[in-house]
C-alpha cells in the first residue's frame, strides 16, 4: 500500500481574498474622449463717480480759494471726460457760477482745473474739461474754488448744487 504524502502550504490572506473574487479584481482597460470649450467675456468699458463738498467757510470780502476732489475709477484703458455744470442759481453759466442766499441774493464764484486759478472747469469736452485714461483704480481730479474779492452781499447762508458728470 502506498502513502500519498500531502504537502501543506499557507497562503497568505490576501491570495484567498484575490481567490475569492477572482477576475474581478483585476482593473479593466478604460477608455476615455476628450472635448474642450471656448470661455468667452466682454468686458464693458464702466465709470463711476463721487464728489467731496467744497466748503469756502466765512466769506470776508476778500479772496477766498479752497480745494475739493472729484474721484472716478473707469476700467483700464478707458478714456473718460469729467465735467462740472453750472449749478441751480438763477442766471449762472459754468464761467459765471453763484451761490443763492437770504431773499434770492447771489454770491458769484468760479471753479477752475488747476492751481494757478486759470482753467475754468465745465462741460464741453476738449474745451473746458479734464480728460483722463481710467486705469482700472480710483484716480482723483482737484477742483480749485475761488470766490473773488469784494462782494458785499447781505449776511446769511449761501448754497449751490453742482453736478459733477464723467462721459466715457
Amino acid at each position: 500500500m502506498k502513502f500519498l504524502n500531502v504537502v501543506k502550504f499557507a497562503l497568505p490572506a490576501a491570495a484567498f481574498g484575490f481567490l475569492a473574487l477572482g477576475p474581478a479584481s483585476v482593473p479593466a482597460s478604460a477608455t476615455t474622449a476628450t472635448a474642450t470649450f471656448l470661455v468667452t467675456a466682454t468686458v464693458a468699458s464702466t465709470c463711476t463717480i463721487s464728489t467731496t463738498p467744497l466748503a469756502f467757510g466765512s466769506y470776508t470780502g476778500a479772496l477766498s480759494q479752497v480745494n475739493t476732489t472729484v474721484t472716478v475709477t473707469c476700467t483700464n484703458t478707458t478714456p473718460y471726460n469729467v465735467g462740472l455744470n453750472a449749478g441751480l442759481a438763477a442766471g449762472a453759466t459754468v464761467t459765471n457760477r453763484s451761490m443763492t442766499g437770504p431773499a434770492s441774493a447771489l454770491l458769484s464764484y468760479q471753479l477752475f482745473r488747476d492751481a494757478g486759478h486759470t482753467l475754468n472747469w465745465g462741460v464741453t469736452i476738449s474745451t473746458d474739461t479734464v480728460a483722463v485714461t481710467g486705469n482700472g483704480a480710483a484716480q482723483v481730479q482737484t477742483v480749485y474754488g475761488q470766490i473773488p474779492a469784494a462782494q458785499f452781499v447781505a449776511p446769511g447762508a449761501y448754497t449751490d448744487t453742482i453736478t459733477a458728470t464723467v462721459t466715457y
